[in-house]
């Protein structure tokens, strides 16, 4: 997330803060796509990461992005963290380890999505090339250990790094080193999440299992195909995993606000200054229990919304839906992903195929697929079908439903060609931290060094 939220507007009573969420519905001419991705910047020289200050640094890179691009800084305790275009078209941002992200426009087309991706890295490589900086596209940082990453100044994530350790074993690696790509999208209706939420947490294990990318840890195989996914198994199990109530054949909006309201809270933003709240959960900040400890104790529409932004789903419910299982990747896998989603979710007739091929599985069913992808990848079963037979269904109705859509570009072309990344993994049988591993073992000579060249922007 780019930047934090100040809203004042007060808050009286829990079916506000549904209703915040459910204001997010609209019509289906006015849906769009939101892509994220973030890639770890490293120095070309020695293949060593970038620090926050200095000459050749994190900062230099978004000062230099705030004079090619005009955008407005964003400052915390008069550093720059990040960027934002005012009318509301992209922000930039920085994770707790230095991996730079890009939160995209919302868009109508994945052709837009891809040029605006490729716009921002070629935007990127004239600040960073004379830097001797280049960008990293994996899921997890494949060579520096915890203490050789560089850590980002910004406050909330002081209050995180305090806080994960006491939740979870892989909180602090979840933070700096691993990338994600993520899609944003749109529903119409109460009941048009309902069956997109479901149909998007029964597939985020075969989305995982297609993006699989980070094979390796400290110079090494690390046992997985996907280290980011596995990490997220035990950050912080109050706010993140697969939740069960989304199965259920009436969730709502109530019920997602209500699991919310009873996650423990990071922090509230005050007179410009973040505030360590992890010792309460927005229900008893709703209840009185920050009175007396910080100005201004009553919750506000702000603090709502910057608390939605801290818990970590499969899939994440705002105002629109955050697709999260998916490990950072190269340039083509940025457009792979709105691709697979879009096309499985913004037609009506592939959402209605998709929820037919995954109504009879089990939220059981969908957490242990969960907890094998992440070592297995395509050969992971969800009963009696291994994810790369599921993988050739998925992607059928994901084509059929880009086509249904059908939006060419200038050259007649329809958005399907964005899914040939994911064809050709399960056409190969093999995912991509697969393919990494089988190079490491030999043409790379059991060096990780190249991988610095072979999958950098």
């Amino acid at each position: 997330m780019a930047r934090d939220t100040t809203d004042e507007t007060p808050i009286s009573s829990v079916e506000e803060l549904a209703d915040y969420l459910a204001s997010g519905c609209k019509p289906k001419d006015d849906w769009r796509i939101g892509t994220e991705h973030e890639k770890f910047p490293f120095f070309v020289e020695d293949n060593s990461p970038v620090p926050y200050d200095g000459e050749r640094s994190i900062r230099a890179l978004l000062e230099g992005m705030k004079e090619t691009l005009g955008w407005t800084p964003i400052m915390d305790e008069g550093r720059i963290i990040g960027l934002y275009e005012p009318t509301g078209m992209g922000a930039i941002s920085l994770e707790p380890g230095g991996q730079f992200e890009l939160s995209g426009a919302p868009l109508e087309t994945i052709h837009q999505t891809c040029r605006e991706s490729n716009a921002h890295l070629a935007q990127l490589r004239q600040i960073a090339d004379p830097l001797g900086i280049k960008f990293l596209g994996l899921g997890a940082s494949p060579k520096w250990t915890l203490a050789e990453t560089p850590r980002m100044p910004k406050s909330r994530y002081d209050i995180m790094r305090n806080y994960m350790p006491k939740v979870g074993k892989d909180g602090l690696d979840m933070m700096h080193r691993t990338s994600t790509i993520q899609v944003n999208l749109d529903f119409a209706s109460e009941a048009d999440m309902r069956k997109k939420m479901q149909v998007s947490y029964r597939l985020q294990p075969i989305a995982t299992a297609l993006f699989a990318n980070s094979p390796f840890t400290e110079g090494k195989p690390n046992g997985l195909l996907s280290w980011r996914a596995d990490i997220w198994r035990d950050t912080d199990n109050d706010r993140a995993g697969v939740l069960p109530f989304v199965f259920s054949d009436d969730f709502g909006f109530m019920d997602y606000t209500q699991w919310v309201l009873d996650v423990p809270m990071y922090f509230v933003l005050r007179e410009g200054k973040y505030r360590d709240c992890t010792h309460v959960t927005f229900r008893q900040f709703m209840d009185g229990a920050l009175e007396g400890e910080i100005p201004d104790a009553r919750p506000n529409l702000g603090d709502w919304t910057n608390h939605l932004s801290t818990v970590f789903p499969e899939v994440r419910l705002k105002k629109f839906m955050e697709m999260r299982g998916a490990d950072g990747g190269p340039w083509r896998k940025i457009c792979a992903l709105p691709a697979l989603w879009v096309g499985l979710t913004y037609d009506e007739e592939a959402l209605e195929a998709a929820d037919a091929l995954t109504r009879d599985w089990t939220f059981e069913d969908v957490v242990a697929a969960r907890d094998a992808v992440p070592r297995e990848g395509l050969t992971a079963r969800i009963r009696n079908r291994t994810v790369r037979e599921i993988g050739y269904d998925v992607l059928r109705i994901a084509r059929a439903g880009l086509q249904s859509r059908a939006r060419p570009n200038s050259e007649g072309f329809d958005e399907t060609h964005f899914l040939a990344p994911l064809e050709e993994i399960v056409a190969r049988g093999t995912t991509t931290a697969e393919q990494m591993v089988t190079e490491y073992h030999s043409v790379w000579g059991g060096s990780i060094e190249p991988v610095f060249m072979e999958y950098a922007y």
